[in-house]
């Protein structure tokens, strides 16, 4: 009796293998920046007396080549991956895959190009320009098409979660774009733009956009990788396939009100920016019960993370997911906001998400993608995974408990006062206290970049080795 074997569909893995690598590239980029600009707040020398170098102008390049040069590019990967395999059908749109692909490189080049020049909007993680914003919005729609167009010529009848998180995540951050970009040029020919909102109505509509960027595209986006990569490293079901749902639907639902505990005891109206903190607050349930759902999914499996550092940055970066899920509406609370805004506890709180949740699930997806899409049947070397596991998880840890740190000291500091009145400390003197946690937040910084030079090693000894030729060795075997 002879078996009979099912045609496997002819995926579109090239535009999958240009976002991964991409991916590796420029989060070595704009982590590096990090490290400089980090450096840059001990050492302001380091500004090396040019305006193309100083912290103010390297600054957005670093949360925008993190954002959307390393993040996108990521999700972009693995969305491209994931709605193939899921649908099982080729990627919609024949080359409009490749349009996406060369089209967002030119926007990070554009991006690298023009912030150190100086051609910004001043706003918070929307500081480009507005011809670069209208690249942004092709690229974005070319994008859907693909995406969604895939969806809809599926061989499946059923929609898995994660194309619900990665299609939430499409579609929110195209409006997001859209809306608190629009801005009127001083003229066809200059980079120079004015927004068309002012004042308080500017701020509402800014962290309507910053708030709800880092709920659909650093959380939702990431959720959509986390319901595929984890079950796969894992080899087990999602824990909780109703509760995927709930989860996906209450989060959505509830994250588009919260961008209002940015503006706590501002011009902004008193019962907006307590809607935002109440809302806040509310997010906190389903965000949890998206950790759950993800670190339950190893019932059964936990033995394995003995022996897989992939498993392991999937399910770390999962408890970070927790952690600042915790600590967001925490702070959102009007007398917790009170100590820590404006202070490096905030920075500490991005950075527990930034570093230990997005670019750790990130890495994990990349080390179950590379070996897949190169025709290995593992990464070149499990102890440099492992390795480069320590060095991320010590990096994140010394990163964020330095800016926590330093972040309730300085709140402590602004708000003391004498008997009389007046202040207790200036704020040079606070600064002065900050200097030893800038040092560690420092090293912190250059541990978890370290990393990322490993992963980068590692993928390309991997890419170059013979075909077939590296089989997976569990550590600690010889």
């Amino acid at each position: 009796m002879t078996s009979i074997t099912m045609p496997q569909p002819d995926y579109n893995m090239k535009v999958v293998r240009q976002f991964t690598l991409t991916t590796i590239l420029w989060g070595i980029v704009g982590m590096s920046v990090g490290v400089i600009i980090a450096a840059q707040l001990i050492w302001p020398v380091l500004n090396f007396n040019t305006p193309w170098f100083t912290y103010s102008r390297l600054r957005p390049l670093h949360t925008n080549a993190v954002i959307f040069a390393f993040g996108v590019s990521a999700l972009m990967a693995t969305s491209f991956y994931v709605v193939q395999r899921t649908c099982q059908t080729r990627l919609f749109g024949g080359s409009l895959a490749s349009v996406v692909f060369w089209g967002w490189q030119l926007v990070i080049i554009s991006t690298v190009i023009s912030l150190p020049l100086g051609y910004t909007t001043s706003k918070e993680y929307a500081e480009l320009e507005w011809p670069i914003d209208i690249l942004i919005t092709f690229v974005w729609v070319c994008y859907a098409i693909v995406f969604f167009g895939t969806l809809a010529i599926r061989k499946t009848s059923h929609i898995y979660v994660a194309n619900w998180f990665f299609g939430a995540f499409i579609l929110t951050v195209a409006v997001l774009h859209v809306v608190n970009s629009l801005a009127i040029p001083v003229s066809l020919t200059g980079m120079k733009s004015y927004s068309i909102y002012a004042g308080a109505v500017d701020a509402m509509v800014q962290w309507w956009y910053g708030h709800n960027a880092v709920g659909f595209l650093l959380t939702a986006g990431f959720l959509g990788m986390m319901y595929y990569f984890v079950p796969k490293q894992a080899n087990r079901p999602v824990y909780s396939y109703r509760l995927s749902i709930i989860h996906f639907w209450s989060l959505i639902a509830v994250y588009i009100w919260a961008g209002p505990h940015h503006l706590h005891y501002t011009a902004l109206p008193d019962w907006a920016q307590s809607l935002g903190m109440v809302m806040s607050l509310i997010l906190f349930a389903p965000s949890w019960g998206g950790m759950i759902n993800g670190i339950m999914t190893l019932s059964g499996a936990w033995h394995k993370l003995r022996t897989d550092p992939i498993l392991r940055f999937l399910v770390v970066s999962l408890s970070f997911y927790g952690m600042s899920t915790f600590e967001g509406p925490m702070m959102a609370i009007k007398t917790v906001n009170a100590l820590s805004h404006y202070t490096d506890w905030t920075i500490g709180h991005v950075h527990s998400g930034a570093l230990g949740w997005v670019t750790m699930i990130t890495i994990g997806a990349i080390y179950h993608l590379i070996p897949k899409l190169f025709g290995q049947k593992a990464m070149y070397s499990v102890a440099l995974i492992n390795l480069h596991f320590w060095l991320a998880t010590i990096g994140t840890v010394l990163y964020i408990v330095a800016m926590w740190t330093s972040g309730v000291m300085q709140g402590l500091m602004w708000r003391a006062v004498n008997a009389d009145g007046t202040l207790t400390y200036t704020f040079v003197e606070s600064l002065e206290k900050s200097y030893p946690f800038y040092t560690i937040r420092l090293g912190g910084g250059l541990i978890f970049l370290s990393g990322m030079f490993i992963l980068a090693y590692n993928t390309y000894k991997t890419i170059y080795a013979e075909k077939g030729s590296i089989q997976y060795q569990e550590l600690g075997s010889k």
